[in-house]
C-alpha cells in the first residue's frame, strides 16, 4: 500500500477518470453559469455575454431577499426538527445490540431507493383534503358524534370539514423533514459509533446522571457530527425545489423555485445564474464557518 502511495504516476492514472468527470460535468457547467451571471437577457430570451453586475444587483432587491429569507427560515425550521427527531434515532441505533444495527440503518436508507417524486406524491395522498389523514380525522369525528348522540347530547359536532394540511408552509416543512432526515441521522450515527463509550461509563461512575452525561459528555464529543448534519441538512433544504413546488402554495415559494422559474418560464438565464451563485456563495460561507469553528475548537482542546 505504501509503495502504491509513493508511486505518483500510478496515482495520477487512477485519478484521471474521476478528475475528467468532475471537470466535464461539474467545473465547466458551473463556469458557464458563472459567465452567464454577468450576461444580459435579450428580448426573446437570448443570452448576451457581457460584464455587468446588474443581475446581482437585481438579485438583492427586497422582493428576492424576502424569498431568500423565507427559504432560510423554512430550511432552519427543517434543520431544527431534523435534529430533534434525528438525534434520538441515531442514539438508539448506535447503542442498539449489534444484530439490530444493520436492519435499523437499512430502514433509514430505504427511502433513497425510491424516486423523490414518488415519495412526494405519497405525501400528497396523505395530506390532501380527501387523503388518509383527513379520513382518519373524519372517522374520529363520526365516532365522537355517535358517542355524543348516544348519551343524549345530539349531533353537537356538526358536519366534518376537512382540514387543509396541503399547499402551505407547514406541508412543505413536513415534506422537507421527511426527505432530509436521513442526512441528519447518518452523520450523527457515524459520530456516535466512533464515540469512546468509556467516557460515558466514567461520567456515570463519577455520579453524573444520564441526562447530564448526555449533554455534558456525549453532545460535546459528537459536535463535529452535529455540525456536519446541520450544514448538510440546511444547505440541501435551502435549495430544495420539488418539495415546495408540489406541497406548497402561493406563500411557499423558495429560492429554488424562483431559480427554476427564471430558467424555465422567464427564460432569463443570466438572472437565474446570478440567483444560483448567490445561493452557492451562501453555502460556501456556511461550510467555511463550520470549518473555522471546528479548527478553533480543536486548537482550544489541544491547548487545554
Amino acid at each position: 500500500m505504501e509503495e502504491w502511495r509513493k508511486n505518483k504516476k500510478s496515482f495520477a492514472v487512477f485519478m484521471i477518470p474521476a478528475t475528467a468527470w468532475l471537470v466535464l460535468f461539474f467545473t465547466i457547467p458551473i463556469g458557464i453559469l458563472w459567465i452567464y451571471s454577468f450576461g444580459e437577457r435579450g428580448p426573446q430570451g437570448q443570452t448576451y455575454l457581457a460584464f455587468s453586475f446588474a443581475n446581482y444587483a437585481r438579485a438583492v432587491e427586497w422582493i428576492h431577499l424576502g424569498i431568500l429569507w423565507k427559504s432560510m427560515w423554512m430550511a432552519g425550521v427543517t434543520t431544527v426538527v431534523c435534529i430533534l427527531l434525528g438525534f434520538p434515532l441515531a442514539l438508539g441505533i448506535a447503542f442498539a445490540p449489534q444484530k439490530y444495527k444493520n436492519p435499523l440503518l437499512l430502514l433509514i436508507i430505504i427511502p433513497f431507493w425510491t424516486n423523490l417524486l414518488i415519495r412526494t406524491y405519497a405525501w400528497i395522498a396523505v395530506l390532501r383534503s380527501k387523503g388518509f389523514l383527513n379520513f382518519g380525522l373524519e372517522w374520529l369525528h363520526d365516532k365522537m358524534d355517535y358517542v355524543l348522540t348516544t348519551v343524549g347530547l345530539g349531533s353537537a359536532l356538526g358536519a366534518f370539514e376537512p382540514v387543509q394540511f396541503l399547499y402551505n408552509q407547514q406541508a412543505v416543512i413536513v415534506g422537507l423533514v421527511y426527505v432530509y432526515l436521513p442526512f441528519m441521522i447518518l452523520p450523527l450515527y457515524a459520530s456516535l459509533e466512533k464515540l469512546d463509550k468509556r467516557y460515558l461509563e466514567a461520567s456515570l461512575d463519577l455520579g453524573a446522571g444520564h441526562w447530564r452525561t448526555l449533554f455534558s459528555v456525549t453532545v460535546p464529543l459528537i459536535s463535529p457530527g452535529i455540525a456536519s448534519g446541520v450544514i448538510l441538512t440546511f444547505i440541501l433544504a435551502l435549495g430544495s425545489y420539488l418539495t415546495p413546488n408540489l406541497l406548497g402554495g402561493t406563500d411557499s415559494m423558495m429560492i429554488g423555485n424562483l431559480i427554476a422559474h427564471e430558467f424555465m418560464a422567464a427564460r432569463d438565464w443570466p438572472f437565474g445564474s446570478a440567483l444560483s451563485f448567490l445561493l452557492m456563495y451562501g453555502a460556501f460561507l456556511a461550510i467555511w464557518l463550520k470549518s473555522t469553528i471546528e479548527t478553533r475548537a480543536a486548537a482550544q482542546r489541544e491547548r487545554s
